[in-house]
């Protein structure tokens, strides 16, 4: 069993991250609406699905490759835990309320 090393480790590590960060996110759960509407072709839904992605991808790896300097200073990951555990919260009183 060979060892990935190299631009292909780290091409396997975000894809992986992203893959798995996705999986039942919105955007899928959304892509899925489409896609059960019969009256849109799969393809269609697909097409734009991918596009819009590869748009919204584009531009994270701008906004950070250019904020890089001053994103350092701030505390990404705590600011993300904090964002999702509200979020949850907030789905989980949703749900009861309904």
């Amino acid at each position: 069993m060979s060892v990935i090393t190299g631009p292909w480790y780290n091409l396997a590590a975000i894809f992986a991250a992203v893959f798995l960060a996705e999986l039942g996110d919105k955007t899928q759960l959304a892509t899925l609406l489409f896609a059960s509407n019969r009256a849109l072709s799969p393809v269609l839904v697909f097409l734009a699905a991918s596009a819009a992605l590869v748009v919204s991808t584009g531009l994270a790896v701008a906004i950070g490759s250019q904020g890089a300097r001053y994103l350092e200073m701030v505390p990404l990951k705590l600011i993300a835990g904090v964002g999702f555990i509200a979020i949850g919260g907030w789905s989980i009183l949703e749900h009861f309320r309904a």
